[in-house]
């Protein structure tokens, strides 16, 4: 019988929403950097051409040579494109320039849904990290296809409004297409609120509503509005760096150990169902 591979590996983790100004590219830059703090390995990949997860953790687009387009598009490989930040635990993948264009360069690629998975298996990414989190672009073009079909999961981030709940219900939509037809492990990992207003019946009632039709995969933790999370990008550091005590930053920090105390429970429970099948 062949040992088994204890080697660890990732978990990747797609943050996305088709819907614009949701929280999106913030719950990127803040939760990868909350993982961070906990001494877990972590690499944020900036697969939207604003650049803006890039530009929040001190990479502005323009001065970019090597970053996600390149490796996607085999001009550099994975260690080429991969930089540090501040936090000794997270790298970044930032975004250059060029991704601008690789919507329409990518279309006529062989097997173009999952560039981003190769060029992540060939550099032996998933044993490098413990966390990998993609910041995906606000539409549903080949970037973020490419995102879920890599991804183990998807953290959607969404403001407790009712416009959002259409733009969640097509993101559904689309997790279950890619699971059908290119990802069948895909999973929804969560929904969290951002910009959370807890005094609003608005924000409660559309809380309910999500619960109702997404039992178990609300976070508890809510995202309120705070200044220091608008403030930080300009800084070019995520919030906890920026200003650590800010109730954006210490919000993130709850969610991070939540997504892990959520991740544990499971593992746990996958164990005990194979300790009581290799019994019976």
């Amino acid at each position: 019988m062949p040992e088994a591979d204890d080697t660890p590996r990732a978990t990747i983790i797609a943050i996305s929403n088709q819907k614009g100004g949701e929280g999106k590219t913030t719950t990127a830059v803040n939760l990868a950097a909350s993982l961070a703090a906990s001494e877990r390995r972590v690499l944020l990949i900036d697969l939207d051409p604003q650049g803006n997860a890039s530009s929040s953790v001190g990479y502005a687009r323009d001065q970019v040579s090597a970053g996600t387009y390149e490796l996607m598009t085999g001009q550099a490989t994975l260690d080429e494109a991969v930089q540090e930040t501040e936090l000794p635990t997270l790298q970044v993948i930032p975004a250059s320039a060029d991704l601008t264009g690789a919507e329409i360069e990518l279309v006529g690629a062989a097997r173009r849904e999952s560039v981003l998975r190769r060029a992540l298996e060939g550099g032996g990414a998933r044993e490098r990290w413990d966390f990998i989190i993609f910041d995906c672009p606000p539409s549903l073009g080949l970037l973020t296809l490419n995102a879920l079909v890599a991804a183990d999961a998807v953290l959607i981030p969404m403001q407790a409004r009712y416009f959002s709940l259409e733009g969640l219900g097509a993101l559904h939509g689309t997790i279950e297409a890619v699971r059908d037809s290119f990802n069948p492990r895909l999973a929804i990992e969560g929904i969290v609120f951002c910009m959370f207003d807890r005094r609003t019946n608005l924000a409660k009632q559309v809380v309910a509503e999500v619960e109702q039709h997404f039992p178990q995969h609300v976070f508890t933790t809510r995202i309120p509005q705070n200044i220091r999370l608008s403030e930080s990008p300009s800084f070019g550091k995520p919030a906890l760096l920026y200003d650590i005590g800010s109730k954006g930053a210490v919000a993130y920090l709850d969610l991070a150990e939540e997504l892990l105390q959520r991740m544990e429970a499971r593992e746990g429970d996958g164990a005990a169902t194979a300790d009581v099948r290799s019994q019976a």
